[in-house]
């Protein structure tokens, strides 16, 4: 094998830097010449692992198709394409990829981590409801991750085998699990194996109906998952300096070119003094219309800043003003509360005391989407699409909105199934439903309703938020659905709200490639329904 050549050295440099878009520059350079055939198998292998890591998983397969099964490293294609065969859901293909490597010499399994293709295997078997077998295989990548002692890739075993459990609705085996891997998580530094270690355990004293701990642990994972966001702000950061820094040195190189430019210019006039009038009449004339294009750029600058001071000061007076009216309100509230406990008034006061927790809950909903909305103007908002289970965020959300439902003596009802999974991004995902429910609770009557269900058709899924209470019209329906770069102002009855919820809803909506459109009459309820795109 002829090592030498320079694309090729190339291509392997990048592809041990993990600089995917480059190995696949200088790989197709390679291929264009037609290398040496002994370098062929290499090539399509790096190349294959490079569209793997960008997610183009077509692509892949394509280059693995180049590789014959009599190449030393064939073990690696086998799993990559078992990998992209879960990544994927195809988990019958899948298994027949991990019984493939499982059936090869042991002396190869001093190359791979023969844990890990237990396990997938394990996971394989799970979600094809196999659960027999799915415990046994991560039985098995348990024992080895233990004497390996891997702890991380040990908690997550813990975690899937007491989902195994759980899918059957034997709780007692699964718990034990759940805590074994909440344990281990106390000892690794890794925020987000912190952070599902103690959800899941959240979860598990919920079911227990021990609301004291459930909470407990629910504090330790939005700590965990504020570490995480910090952790990976301090990294946005890093690179956003990175950058800035790279510009401005970049700017002194242009400057001192421009310097040595000038200076060239200004020799070359010395020495061509018959033309220096000419010269003279083009140096004018350059200036002149730099001078006109500078001024075009700032004209448009100070369009672009009037345009947003506008936005400001829409969005300060309209905040301000719901503001000053959820506080106002919730001073009246506090007088009653006085009242009412003066009048040893115990019925009226609960009453009072839900009145102002809902307030209240406005109040920080409000202050939280004029944050959310500001983040994501400023475009610093953190956003990764990944496969999301939709019955879990349901779960959680609705937990947190009970004190809210009980306030108004809603009756809410949620049929989402579970394992319906969608390609979304969860924070921004969490931030859609809030919103869609503190509208629906907003604008929906006393003992009123409130049901969440999903539709399933030709690989999306529809998430439907649906309320029997005032309605809206269809002039009302335009005018949300309307593309505006301003906040709007709406009223009805006593509710006052700013549009911010809505608008940063339809904005965070189309990031995740989904769309939101609304079903409704007036005095018969209104339906939101959101389409995303499956993950199954």
């Amino acid at each position: 094998m002829n090592t030498k050549e320079p694309d090729f050295l190339k291509t392997k440099h990048f592809f041990l830097s993990k600089n995917w878009d480059s190995v696949l520059i200088y790989s197709s350079k390679a291929l264009l010449i037609k290398p040496d055939t002994s370098l062929l198998p290499y090539y399509h292998y790096m190349r294959g692992y490079s569209f793997m890591k960008k997610k183009l998983f077509s692509e892949t397969q394509k280059e693995y198709q180049h590789i014959s099964p009599n190449a030393p490293f064939y073990y690696k294609v086998i799993l990559n394409l078992g990998g992209i065969a879960l990544e994927q859901r195809q988990f019958k293909k899948a298994i027949s990829y991990f019984n493939e490597i499982n059936s090869l010499p042991d002396s190869l399994a001093l190359y791979y981590d023969k844990s890990t293709v237990i396990h997938d295997m394990g996971i394989a078997y799970f979600h094809l409801s196999d659960f027999e077998k799915a415990k046994n295989f991560l039985m098995q990548s348990t024992k080895l991750q233990q004497e390996k002692k891997d702890t991380i890739r040990l908690i997550g075993s813990y975690m899937d085998l007491a989902n195994v459990y759980y899918e059957q609705y034997q709780d007692n085996l699964a718990i034990p699990y759940f805590e074994k891997a909440y344990q281990l998580a106390q000892k690794v530094s890794d925020f987000e194996v912190k952070r599902k270690a103690a959800l899941n355990m959240s979860v598990v004293e919920e079911n227990r109906k021990n609301t004291v701990k459930a909470l407990a642990y629910r504090k330790e994972y939005e700590k965990w998952k504020d570490s995480l966001f910090n952790q990976q702000k301090i990294w946005s950061v890093a690179q956003i300096e990175k950058k800035l820094a790279v510009t401005q040195k970049q700017k002194q190189i242009d400057l001192l070119a421009a310097e040595n430019k000038l200076k060239a210019n200004q020799r070359n006039n010395l020495l061509l003094s018959s033309s220096l009038l000419l010269l003279l009449l083009l140096t004018s004339t350059y200036f002149y219309f730099q001078k006109s294009k500078n001024h075009q750029i700032i004209t448009k600058q100070k369009e672009e800043l009037d345009l947003l001071n506008q936005t400001k000061d829409k969005l300060f007076s309209v905040v301000s003003h719901d503001l000053r009216s959820s506080v106002d309100l919730m001073k009246k509230n506090h007088v009653k509360t006085l009242q009412e406990a003066e009048a040893y008034n115990n019925i009226r006061l609960n009453k009072v005391i839900h009145t102002n927790i809902a307030v209240a809950t406005s109040t920080y909903n409000l202050l939280e989407n004029l944050l959310n909305w500001a983040t994501l103007q400023t475009e610093q908002l953190y956003f990764y699409m990944e496969s999301v289970d939709l019955y879990s965020i349901m779960q959680q959300i609705e937990f947190n909105y009970t004190p809210l439902f009980q306030s108004k003596n809603i009756t809410f009802c949620n049929t989402v199934p579970r394992a319906t999974f969608i390609f979304a991004d969860i924070d921004s995902l969490k931030i859609i439903i809030r919103n869609l429910l503190d509208n629906a609770i907003k604008f929906t009557n006393e003992k009123g309703k409130i049901s969440v269900y999903t539709e399933l058709k030709e690989g999306f899924v529809t998430l439907m938020i649906e309320d029997n209470g005032i309605g809206m019209n269809e002039k009302i329906i335009g005018e949300l659905l309307k593309e505006t770069p301003l906040l709007t102002k709406k009223r009805n009855q006593q509710e006052i709200g700013t549009g911010l919820g809505f608008q940063l809803c339809k904005s965070l909506v189309e990031k995740n490639k989904a769309t939101l459109s609304i079903k409704s009459s007036e005095g018969y309820g209104t339906t939101i329904l959101l389409k995303f795109l499956t993950s199954s």
